[in-house]
Parts: structure tokens; sequence; C-alpha cells
């Protein structure tokens, strides 16, 4: 690339297409590596990826049994710093209840050795999400002890939230302020069943959270004591609020939120993917007047796309070229050698793989997604995709046969809706209590179990079977029915917490996995087991 003519557009997309092959995270992990090394010296990693040294690394949210990545990311230009791609809490009248917490897992220090003598410098290691709220409002790692009174406008919880390391207190906590402030307009979780999640300890402590408002008081939690004074500071009683809260209750009707917040308006979520689950349960307690869209898609290692609002903004995403260049593979493609597509080169309808270069350093790199393209924005030609599921996300059984993440969601939640209850979460798991090894639904339900749940099963296998690979598997006698358990309320809530203590990432990032392959939750979950239906 170095020999070619950079200043020739046509020439350079030609050298970057035929030189620079597609990759994936294992080239990058020595060179990530050195920032964890003791110690981490400035010049072994200054200009390694991207000009200077990154504001923060990144950890993705991992949904499998593998350790999460990490990724470095650099300071944008100005000019693109507050483009809406990387906005996490945009300007709203009222407040906003988005719990995500602004501190970081771990804390990296940097040696510098230069003619002035020797100096250090920290880096945070965080959500991607808290990353860039931490760069928009300009702030330093080594200025947190200082902000332990802060109140950032505009959110329903003080930054001492933050700081909370016990995952039950930290959302009965945002609980608590979100439920004193009347004015809340916006409502933001990454993930809609990480709301689901919330609206759990708003339930199971619910008398607690009412009498705290009554009194101006913080509840005894565990992990707490050192922001007890500055969470005080900010507290104080609200008899007619608490009033008011005691005749509305707690979750449970349609349209409570509303109830809660008169003067709600937004919810910004995932509700595609692992996430897609909960829809029922959010869309009931946030009621139809409140509109619903997506923050965007992208992940840990790249911003890709933005909500089209001339769609769905919940599933409909426009590809914008800010955070990164995309390119795409064809999954569908029988070439022998998978060939980049440009966004050009797309067709509507078509199913691709996202191919990231990155700002931050990431060069043809494969996400492992799999979009399909709804159509084209008639302003500036770019795509406009839908998320589908992840391309090795499937559990591939003995037999061969795979059915994607898309379809194993799909038909739970037909099958859920219709037979078995209003689903909380769910994940799938191999099934091996008989031969051949099938695919094992644990699933959790809110309320009442279905007079008639047990059609479940046989509705969820007629839903699969229009996967062609296990339609012949099972008249080939090669696949069996699905089965479905249904496993003890709160389960997938303590998966959650379990799952960020052992992975030290971000409390509002953890997400249940569609397919889980770790066997120690796998062995764990079948503890939680309930009833088969």
């Amino acid at each position: 690339m170095a020999h070619r003519n950079l200043n020739d557009d046509v020439e350079f997309l030609r050298s970057f297409r035929e030189l620079i092959p597609t990759t994936n995270y294992d080239p990058y992990r020595p060179f990530i590596a050195k920032f964890f090394a003791t110690p981490c010296k400035e010049s072994d990693v200054k200009n390694m990826f991207a000009p200077g040294l990154p504001y923060c690394l990144a950890v993705s949210s991992t949904t499998s049994g593998k350790a999460p990545k990490t990724f470095p990311i650099y300071r944008p230009a100005p000019h693109l710093l507050h483009h809406p791609l990387y906005l996490s809490l945009r300007h709203s009248e009222g407040s906003t209840l988005s719990p995500s917490s602004l501190s970081f897992g771990q804390a990296l220090k940097l040696d510098f050795d230069s003619d002035g003598g020797h100096s250090s410098k920290v880096l945070p290691v965080c959500s991607v999400t808290v990353g860039f709220l931490r760069m928009q409002m300009n702030w330093h790692i080594e200025d947190d002890g200082d902000r332990i009174d802060l109140w950032v406008p505009g959110k329903t919880d003080p930054y001492a939230i933050s700081l909370v390391k016990s995952y039950r207190a930290f959302f009965v906590l945002n609980a608590l302020f979100a439920l004193a402030d009347r004015r809340v307009t916006t409502i933001r979780f990454l993930f809609a069943s990480v709301f689901v999640n919330f609206l759990q300890y708003v339930e199971d402590e619910w008398l607690l959270l009412v009498d705290c408002i009554e009194k101006g008081t913080i509840p005894d939690m565990e992990k707490i004591d050192h922001l007890r004074e500055p969470l005080e500071k900010h507290f104080t009683p609200n008899p007619l609020r608490a009033t008011e809260l005691r005749e509305i209750g707690p979750p449970g009707i349609q349209g409570w939120a509303v109830r809660v917040w008169p003067d709600l308006k937004k919810f910004i979520g995932i509700t595609g993917g692992p996430a897609a689950a909960s829809v029922p349960k959010v869309t009931h307690v946030l009621g139809p007047s409140v509109v619903m869209q997506s923050p965007c898609y992208g992940s840990s290692e790249c911003y890709i796309a933005v909500p089209y609002f001339n769609g769905d903004p919940n599933t409909d995403f426009k590809v914008v070229p800010v955070d990164g260049v995309t390119e795409f593979l064809d999954v569908n493609s029988n070439e022998p050698l998978e060939r980049v597509l440009s966004a050009w080169e797309l067709v509507t309808g078509g199913h691709y793989e996202p191919v990231l270069t990155t700002r931050n350093g990431l060069w043809r790199y494969r996400i492992g997604d799999v979009v399909t393209v709804k159509g084209f924005a008639p302003d500036d030609g770019l795509p406009v995709i839908n998320y589908l599921h992840r391309r090795d996300g499937s559990l591939g059984l003995a037999y061969g046969s795979i059915c994607t993440e898309s379809q194993l969601t799909n038909a739970i939640v037909s099958a859920s809706k219709r037979w078995i209850g209003q689903i909380i979460d769910f994940t799938v798991v191999a099934d091996d209590r008989d031969t051949p090894v099938t695919y094992g639904y644990l699933v959790e339900i809110g309320g009442e179990i279905g007079k008639n749940a047990k059609m479940a099963t046989q509705q969820t296998f007629e839903d699969l079977m229009k996967n062609d690979e296990y339609h012949m598997a099972f008249w080939q006698g090669r696949a069996r029915k699905p089965t479905i358990r249904l496993v003890e309320r709160g389960t997938f809530t303590e998966y959650r917490r379990q799952k960020c203590e052992k992975t030290n990432i971000s409390m509002g990032q953890v997400k249940v996995p569609i397919v889980l392959f770790d066997v120690t939750f796998k062995e764990w979950l079948m503890q939680k087991v309930i009833v088969e239906l």
C-alpha cells in the first residue's frame, strides 16, 4: 500500500481491496496485550493502532463462554465527537432514566520517560458507551475522586451510583432516584432486556422504595457505606410523591411507566437479537403512547449505523461512514473465496456480514453479525439494514442441523405469546438427555403459566421445521423435537449479576445469549428448572 499512489482514490481503493485481507481478533491480540503488561511503557503502545494514545480501552459485552475482547478507543476529531452516532445521552426536556454506569472496571497505568523526568497516565477500561460519554464530558480518570458529589444534568441518578459495585444495589438505587423524579421524559437502556431486569427489582423492592422516598432515606444495602453521604445529599423526603406511587402500585398494569412518569415520551434501547424476547413485556409496561427506538447499530469495535426514521427506528438502520468504513461479505455466496463487497454492490434482500475498517486501527475486521439489506436511503443512497443474528451463534447439533439465532428466537417468542405467558428472557442449550441432541429452551416468564402451555413445544417445533436442514434431519431420524423447560423467577437477573462479576463488564451491558455454550452456567441453569412443558 505504501508504494501505491495514495492521491488517486480509484487506485487506492483497488489496492486496498486487493492487498488487505479480512481479519479477526487473533492478529490484534498480542498488540492489545501490551496495554496490560507490567510495566506498560508509553513507547510500547503509542501510535500502535492509531496516532497517539487511546482515550480508553473498550470491553465487549460477551455472550459466550469466551473472555471479553478489548479494543483501544481513540478520541475522534472534535466535530465528530457530538455526532448522533456517539451521543449516549442526547439532550431532552425533563430527565433521562439511563442507568449506564460512568465508572470503569479497571485502570491501566502507562509510564512515561522523557527529558523532563518520569510521569504516568491512567487509561480506563470500560464499555464503549461509558468511554464516549466520559469523553464528551472531557473527564479524566485522575479527577474521578472529585466528582463524588456530582449530579450530571438531565439524569435521574447522581454520579455516586456509578461507583456502586453491587449489582443489586446499583439497580435498586437507580430505581429509587428514578421513582422519586416525576419529570422523566426518556428511558434509555442499552438492551430492552436489562430494562425488564430493572423492573423486576422495582417490583421486588416496591414497598422499600416508596417508604424511602417518603422519608428521604437511602436503604441499607451491600457495598455502599462509602457512598451513603454523597447519596443522602441528593435525596430529600417527598411524602406527596410516595402517596402518588402507592396509588399507582408496582409494575404490572399496561402503561404503568406513563402513570409513574406522566411526561414520558421515548424509550431508547436495543430490541433485537438477545433482547427481542423482552419486547412484549417492555411494550406492556410502557403503553402505546411511548415511542420506542434503538440507539444505533454497532459493536465495541465500531459504530456502524444510526436509526432510520423513515422506516422502523427499532429495527431499521442506515449505514454511516463516521466511525469507520463498512464493507460486506455475502453469507450466501457459493464462491470458494469470499469476496468483500462495497455498499454500492449490495442488493436488497441480501444477507451480509459487515467487515469494518475503523479509525481505531482495525483493518477489514469481521464482526460475525449477519444483516439483511432492506433498501437504500433515497437522499444519499446509503444501505438501510436490519440485524438478523450472529453468523457463528447457531447451535450446530450432532446431526448437522443449524437453526439461526433469529429462527430460535422467533419460534419461542411466538409460542410464549400464544401458549406459555409473558416471556421475560430465555436461552437455548444443547439438550443431550436423549439422543439425538436437540434444542433445549430454558425460559423465564412473568405471571401465571398458560393453561395450555404444553402446546408451546409443538408450535416451536413446527416453526423450526421451516428450516430446511432441520426439517430434513428430523425426517431422516437424525433430529428430534425441541424441549422447553421453565426456570424460576429471577433466574436471568441472577445470571446477569454473576456474569457481570465474573467478567467485570458494565452492569447495563450484560446480555443473556440466545445460544449458551458455557458449561458452568448451563449446569447452574439446570438447577433453576421448575417444570418441563
